[in-house]
């Protein structure tokens, strides 16, 4: 029950219908309790909370990459939320609970410079991945002085390793040192671009599964 301080006018305490009264330093306030949802756990919700948990532990792990990728689609959200929703709408494929990603269908980074050409990643050495791609400047408002923006994402420890200046279009390749650890892992590679500038960004590629090498 509500109780009335200050006469009929005044403020009030408690609990009124769906209305909650109270005092903040002087200040007398309002506000609707929030309607209560029947069943939390209908098939409908628990598959969005599927897809969406999928989504997240994907993304979780490079959200500073997300940052950088995403910076031109933050329109009224952050790059998270806008890489979310890509993910979410594009990427999320199987059948509840049974949920995973696409990883062709992933883009970590949107833009308009042109894409990766020829991308590729391996790793021959311990504690190496190394990403290769064709200069494929002329195309579009590529430049030969955009860096690669290089990511490794561990599924199985749940990590990323990466860069988002790396070596140029031009150069053509660059090696990510990952952990010790990551040796026998399969880990999953993308290459984008960002302008030298830092302006624009492109469509990020997804070059395949790569098993770290172990040591002799």
């Amino acid at each position: 029950m509500g109780k009335i301080n200050q006469g009929i006018l005044g403020g009030f305490s408690g609990k009124v219908g769906n209305v909650i009264g109270g005092n903040w330093k002087g200040i007398d306030y309002m506000r609707v309790k929030p309607a209560s949802v029947a069943n939390p756990q209908t098939e409908g919700q628990m598959d969005q909370r599927s897809r969406f948990t999928t989504a997240l532990a994907f993304l979780q792990p490079m959200k500073d990459f997300i940052k950088v990728g995403y910076k031109g689609y933050a329109v009224k959200m952050t790059q998270f939320n806008s890489a979310m929703s890509y993910i979410l709408k594009n990427a999320v494929f199987g059948v509840y609970p049974d949920y995973a990603i696409d990883y062709d269908s992933a883009l970590i980074s949107r833009g308009s410079l042109p894409s990766a050409l020829n991308g590729a990643a391996s790793s021959a050495v311990p504690g190496n991945v190394t990403f290769s791609w064709s200069d494929n400047s002329v195309e579009g408002n590529a430049q030969p002085t955009d860096k690669s923006m290089l990511l490794v994402f561990n599924p199985a420890k749940n990590e990323t390793v990466f860069v988002t200046d790396g070596a140029t279009r031009a150069e053509g390749t660059q090696t990510l040192v990952v952990p010790a650890n990551y040796s026998g892992d399969r880990v999953e590679c993308f290459i984008s671009f960002i302008s030298a500038d830092k302006i624009s960004v492109a469509n990020s590629r997804y070059i395949g599964t790569v098993t770290v090498a172990i040591p002799e």
